[in-house]
């Protein structure tokens, strides 16, 4: 499958493509459906994953092999390395960073993060620490300036379908069983290590859900000094629902993101994400 990169800039993944234009290194993730295995944006596209799914498929996702991670880390012996993986426990990506990490020789010059969080944020993160490189700041004041962000971040999750949440062991035992209250608006959230997702609150209406979550957000003080993000699953009238509220309540700018396969085969078809990570 070809995949138009032209579009690849809203979404919550930086795609290999402008991984090159910005001069860094993506491992990108997979998705496997009818017994085949694709790479996102390299191989398959949100709308294409999307209308296979209308078909009756069932997704998996993947994270990069160890053997990608080495390779690519032999490749830079001799340079500082930072590996920004996303939420340990909703992935696979730290673990399998360190594991390809402890094999080399220079490990001491490959800095793996976990950035606890995922989609926008994360997002977020890679293009600070860019900005930071050109900027000529050194690996351990670029390290300390992201987990500055990392240490201050949020996420909320509306899903619309339960069964990708609960198929991935993404949700705690009592956020699980919120699966038969599809009619309410359930908010999900982190857990404290950000491993894996918890109920936050079960609103009746995407009002009432609005309401819970600006009061988190003004509670922790989430203003301009934060980047805010709404990625969303083929779900666009919603995010730019949630995007017009939170501008006009905060009086801050909103991102829109569009979810890659994977994130969608974890948060499920027309889910919305609402999330926020200090700058």
């Amino acid at each position: 499958m070809n995949y138009d990169t032209n579009t690849c800039r809203y979404f919550n993944l930086i795609s290999t493509a402008e991984g090159k234009e910005k001069n860094i290194i993506i491992t990108p993730l997979s998705v496997s459906l009818d017994n085949q295995t694709y790479r996102e944006f390299d191989e398959i596209s949100s709308k294409q994953f999307l209308e296979m799914l209308k078909n009756g498929s069932m997704p998996v996702s993947s994270q990069p092999s160890i053997g990608d991670k080495m390779d690519i880390y032999a490749c830079y012996a001799n340079d500082e390395i930072i590996d920004l993986t996303i939420a340990d426990g909703l992935s696979g990506t730290y673990q399998s960073a360190c594991m390809a990490r402890s094999e080399q020789p220079h490990a001491k010059h490959i800095h793996v993060v976990n950035t606890t969080t995922l989609c926008g944020p994360h997002r977020y993160l890679v293009q600070k620490a860019i900005k930071l490189v050109e900027q000529g700041i050194g690996c351990e004041e670029i390290l300390a300036a992201l987990q500055e962000s990392i240490n201050d971040n949020i996420s909320f999750l509306i899903p619309q379908d339960y069964s990708f949440l609960k198929r991935g062991g993404r949700l705690t035992p009592a956020a699980a069983a919120l699966g038969g209250l599809l009619k309410l608006v359930a908010i999900m959230t982190q857990t404290s290590d950000g491993s894996r997702l918890e109920k936050y609150a079960v609103k009746r209406t995407w009002k009432g859900a609005m309401e819970e979550m600006l009061k988190c957000f003004k509670e922790r003080g989430i203003n301009q000094d934060y980047y805010i993000s709404v990625s969303h699953a083929d779900n666009l009238e919603r995010a730019e629902y949630v995007k017009s509220i939170v501008e006009k309540e905060l009086q801050c700018e909103v991102e829109i993101l569009e979810l890659s396969p994977v994130f969608i085969t974890q948060g499920g078809p027309g889910c919305v994400a609402l999330q926020a990570i200090k700058r």
